[in-house]
């Protein structure tokens, strides 16, 4: 019983914590004259990921590097086919190629990078140092492209992810409380969040990969799934679909870029043999969704929620 509580009580502190995190950080943002463009192309799409990235940290300095790997795996499947499954089903998405192809393509690439990097030992100080140095390059170079064309599709979706978080503190006082308290409601709760998940999945003979990659990945990833959500319901398809994939190339060259560089992060069993690939097709159907069909209808949303059951209920047979 005490393992559920733990869980829930993580859960609602990550999420909270994450929340207010991204409001604090955008209110600073804006106190100090950060343009919106680089509000939304690093402010959101880093904290939407943060409580991946504190649960991943944690997980990995106390040795279970299958829920720290797991967990970022689980939350890019997650993201694309349960969370873009479910928004489109309430909300067709109809996007734009113009504003999504750059960064849809960063994030194949991003996934063929880490798969081609983890195919041997795993993920160790070299490997998360050139993750974080490709992060760099392609925040930088984003950004300086669409500074010298802030009416680029690109620049109009990041500035559009910013102005989609309309509440932010209003004083000084507040903005550093959501800044504070949002950074230790996270780090506490990804200690309860990971007491719990860890607890449930040895009283139930369940392998720590498969726990990164369903409890731990869908309970960090409830950010990217409410700002969707909100996004797909207000007709803006573009930062739905725009903040999914931010978010993706965040958790592989951020969270695991971070957390290899800490502690080296072994690759091993399903990770390698399965997930991994899951997570490259997941990428990829998307990726052919968006360029050839540019609408994500409620049959495709359909498809996608049907894609993740059936990859859920095929990783508790294959255990």
């Amino acid at each position: 019983m005490m393992h559920f509580v733990w869980l829930l009580v993580g859960l609602i502190l990550l999420t909270v914590g994450g929340e207010a995190l991204v409001r604090g950080a955008l209110a600073a943002a804006r106190r100090l004259g950060v343009s919106p463009l680089l509000a939304g192309l690093v402010i959101v799409g880093f904290g939407t990921s943060a409580p991946e990235l504190v649960v991943s940290l944690q997980a990995s300095l106390n040795g279970q590097p299958d829920i720290a790997v797991g967990n970022v795996i689980g939350s890019n499947i997650a993201n694309i086919l349960l969370i873009l499954g479910i928004s489109a089903i309430i909300m067709p998405l109809v996007t734009h190629i113009q504003c999504l192809r750059r960064d849809g393509l960063v994030m194949l690439a991003a996934t063929v990078l880490f798969m081609l990097l983890s195919s041997f030992n795993g993920l160790d100080r070299i490997e998360g140092i050139v993750f974080l140095v490709v992060l760099a390059s392609y925040l930088v170079w984003a950004y300086r492209t669409e500074k010298d064309d802030t009416k680029s599709p690109e620049a109009e979706l990041h500035i559009a992810e910013a102005a989609e978080i309309e509440v932010v503190p209003m004083n000084i006082f507040l903005t550093l409380l959501a800044i504070v308290g949002g950074l230790a409601m996270l780090i506490l709760g990804a200690n309860r969040f990971l007491l719990g998940a860890v607890g449930l999945g040895q009283t139930l003979g369940v392998p720590e990969a498969i726990i990164g990659l369903t409890v731990v990945a869908v309970g960090t990833s409830l950010p990217e799934l409410a700002v969707s959500i909100v996004a797909a319901i207000r007709r803006h398809a573009d930062v739905a679909v725009g903040n999914i994939i931010g978010s993706c190339i965040f958790n592989l060259l951020c969270i695991l870029g971070i957390s290899s560089v800490i502690t080296p992060l072994p690759l091993q069993g399903r990770l390698l043999q399965i997930d991994q690939f899951v997570m490259l097709g997941a990428t990829g159907l998307l990726l052919a969704f968006l360029f050839f069909g540019l609408r994500v209808s409620r049959v495709k949303g359909a498809v996608l929620l049907g894609a993740y059951i059936t990859y859920i209920a095929m990783m508790f047979g294959y255990q």
